[in-house]
This record gives C-alpha cells, sequence and structure tokens, in this order.
C-alpha cells in the first residue's frame, strides 16, 4: 500500500504533546512546511529535539506549539542573525530549554538507534552544560585513568523529515549533506517524510547510495513542492532571505501574512 498522504494527514499522525526531531540545519532542508502546519493545526505542547535549528523552532515557539526544547545552536543563519521569538520564549519562560551541543543531540540520538543508555562524548570538560543537564562522568573501565562525560539516550516520538525525492514505499532520498538527518531518523521511534518530489522506486533503485530513510523506517510521506521555504532546498532553490525579513516583522498579523505567503498555502487556494 502507498505511504503517500496529504500534508494535512501527514500532521494529523503528531499527537500534541509529543517529543518531535526535525531534519535540516538552520535555513537548510528543514520540513518546515510540515511545521506550519502544526500551526495552522493548532498543535500545543510538543517538546522539539534538533541540532541546530533555525526558522523552524522560532516559528513553533513564536505560535505557542512548544512547550520545550532540547537543542544546540540555534539562529537563522549568517546574515539573518538570531531567533526573536525562541529567545524571547525562553526569557520569558514559556517554553523550557534544555541546552545542548549539536554532538550531544546527536549522540543522544545515536545511543537510541545502538539501543545503548548512553554515549561518552568528548569536549564538555570546562563547559557547564554537564552540570546544568545533570551528566554524569564514567571512570574508563580499561584502566587509562581517563574519565568522560556521558550523554542519555534522545528517543523522540516522531522524527520528521525533508526530502528531494521519495517513492511509494517510504524509500527516502537527498542531495548533498545528510547534515543530522540520519541520526535522527535512526533515533525516533518513528519517522514521517516531506519530500519536493514522487518518483517511482525504479529510480531509488538506480542509485541506492543516495537513499538517507529506506522506507522500512517511514511510516508516511506528502509530496510537498518547496516544503523547506523560506529555507534552501539543495539543488532546486536557495534561502528566500526577503520572505525571512517579513516572517522577522513583529505582530500577529505579520505571522498570519506569512503563513498566507507560504507555497504550500497557495497551491491549496488554486486547488479550490
Amino acid at each position: 500500500m502507498s505511504k503517500v498522504l496529504s500534508l494535512q494527514e501527514l500532521a494529523s499522525l503528531v499527537e500534541d504533546g509529543s517529543q518531535i526531531g526535525l531534519g535540516g540545519s538552520f535555513l537548510h532542508r528543514a520540513p518546515n512546511a510540515f511545521v506550519r502546519e502544526l500551526v495552522r493545526r493548532g498543535a500545543r505542547d510538543l517538546e522539539l529535539v534538533k541540532a541546530s535549528p533555525g526558522y523552524d523552532l522560532d516559528l513553533l515557539c513564536r505560535a505557542g506549539v512548544v512547550r520545550r526544547v532540547r537543542v544546540g545552536i540555534a539562529a537563522m543563519d549568517a546574515e539573518l542573525g538570531l531567533l526573536p521569538a525562541y529567545r524571547r520564549a525562553v526569557e520569558q519562560h514559556q517554553v523550557e530549554l534544555e541546552e545542548h551541543s549539536c554532538i550531544t543531540i546527536v549522540s543522544g540520538l545515536r545511543a537510541s538507534a545502538y539501543g545503548v543508555p548512553f554515549l561518552p562524548v568528548a569536549g564538555l570538560d570546562g563547559s557547564d552544560i554537564p552540570a546544568l543537564n545533570g551528566w554524569q562522568q564514567v571512570d574508563d573501565p580499561y584502566g587509562s585513568g581517563r574519565s568522560v562525560f556521558v550523554v542519555p539516550a534522545l528517543r523522540p516520538d516522531v522524527a520528521i523529515l525533508h526530502v528531494n525525492e521519495v517513492d511509494e514505499d517510504g524509500n527516502a532520498r537527498l542531495y548533498g549533506s545528510p547534515q543530522w538527518d540520519r541520526a535522527m531518523s535512526r533515533g525516533a521511534a518513528s519517522v514521517l517524510v516531506t519530500a519536493e518530489q514522487l518518483v517511482p522506486r525504479s529510480r531509488i533503485e538506480e542509485q541506492p547510495e543516495l537513499t538517507v530513510v529506506p522506507g522500512f523506517l517511514v511510516r508516511a510521506v506528502a509530496v510537498v513542492p518547496q516544503g523547506a521555504w523560506p529555507a534552501s532546498m539543495y539543488p532546486d532553490y536557495g534561502i528566500d532571505e526577503a520572505a525571512v525579513e517579513r516572517y522577522l516583522e513583529p505582530g500577529d498579523d505579520a505571522l498570519a501574512r506569512h503563513l498566507e505567503e507560504a507555497p504550500e498555502e497557495k497551491a491549496r487556494a488554486v486547488a479550490r
């Protein structure tokens, strides 16, 4: 049976209160149409896990969708600055923050994928992050006399990734860097995928090495052209900086205009 659903149907599979992981990095290949659909449907009390979020995290905070975040570095991108709604939400205690580095998020996801309770992470000595999160140090059992911090496994209820191509069985391929998506898809309990294009399985079979997530890991998919907008999607389109700047304008009216401007909303309007 085909795993292809509409975007609305796909977003409905995320229950309120879920812990979600989002693919991509900063303003690159994030599942932003899916994030906007969560906002439109009024999702609540989500917990976000992502190593390097950007627009996606800010939008979820601005719309009051998340109650807790576990994130590493967070920013739009170099020229477009930081995340004002996220910063405001943390400062005003509207969301709970568990601060990470990128590698501690990835290590927690890998621990889940490997079926172990934690993984050792180098480079945390001298940081306040272990103490803030209650992470433990363990002695080397092989007698070197060294100790290392260990990060607990992270297992999101669902990971949502945006890819270039997918077939009806859920085999998902992308071009360019996979960023954190392999660890995210292996560490989560289930995986949802949005894709720029639906392709036949024969195309997937031509270059199986490009399949970042095999179909047996994927619960359902939606075909959403420009699904990363206003972020980039290599090699199809770059960052829409003007749209990001319009999004950053303050106020509910600016947010409503931004949601109406989104490609998936324009496509729905044409279909109606």
